[in-house]
C-alpha cells in the first residue's frame, strides 16, 4: 500500500487530493525556495516543485510517494508569486485587469522506494475582465489576495474577476490533478482512479 505525502501546507492542494479520493498526510517542505526568477517560467516552477519534494523525500520510507507543487502567474513574461504586501497585490491585479495571463504549476512525484522523481508542469490561460482599482482594492480587502500567486484565488471571490479560462481549472487552484494522475500511472504504475 502506497502512502501519499503532500509536501505542501496549501489547504487548496490538500482539498484537491482529498476530493479526488487520495488519502494523504501533509508534511510542509522547508526547502530554500530562493532560486533565480531569470529561469523560463516552466523551468522555474518545475525546479521549485522538485526542491520542495526532495526536501520532504529525504525522510521518506519505501512505501511513501511524495507529491509537491509550485504555482505562479505569468504576465508579459513576468513571474508573479504571492504578493509581498497590499500595494504589491494591487499592482499585480491591475496589471492583470482586462488581459490574458498564464498560470503555471510545476508538480513533482518522488518514490520513497528508489528515489526516482518525475517533474512536469501544466499551463492554464486565464482572462480577467476589466475592473477598476476600486474593485481590486475591495477584493484585496476580502483577504484572499495575500497567499496566492498573482494576488487572486479563482476558487473564491477571485472568480468574479475571471472572464474566461483555457485549460485545467484545478491547475489554477494549485494542483493539476488530471495531469498528476497521468504522471502517477505512466511513471510509477499507480492508478488513483
Amino acid at each position: 500500500m502506497k502512502n501519499f505525502i503532500l509536501a505542501s501546507a496549501s489547504p487548496r492542494r490538500q482539498e484537491i487530493l482529498r476530493e479526488a479520493g487520495v488519502k494523504h498526510t501533509v508534511i510542509p517542505s522547508d526547502a530554500d525556495e530562493n532560486i533565480s526568477q531569470l529561469l523560463p517560467p516552466e523551468k522555474y516552477v518545475m525546479e521549485l516543485a522538485l526542491l520542495k519534494g526532495a526536501a520532504v523525500a529525504k525522510g521518506a520510507k519505501k512505501e511513501d510517494i511524495v507529491i509537491s507543487a509550485d504555482t505562479v502567474v505569468v504576465s508579459d513574461g513576468e513571474i508573479m508569486g504571492k504578493p509581498e504586501d497590499f500595494d504589491d497585490a494591487k499592482a499585480m491585479l491591475m496589471k492583470l485587469s482586462g488581459k490574458w495571463h498564464s498560470v503555471l504549476t510545476g508538480f513533482c512525484v518522488i518514490s520513497g522506494a528508489d528515489g526516482s522523481a518525475s517533474v512536469r508542469y501544466e499551463e492554464t490561460k486565464v482572462k480577467f475582465r476589466d475592473f477598476s482599482e476600486k474593485e481590486a482594492l475591495r477584493y484585496i480587502r476580502s483577504g484572499e489576495s495575500m497567499d496566492k500567486a498573482g494576488g487572486y484565488g479563482i476558487q473564491g471571490k477571485g472568480r468574479l474577476l475571471v472572464e474566461k479560462i483555457d485549460g485545467d481549472y484545478f491547475n489554477v487552484v494549485g494542483l493539476p490533478i488530471c495531469a498528476l494522475s497521468k504522471m502517477l500511472k505512466e511513471d510509477f504504475g499507480i492508478d488513483i482512479l
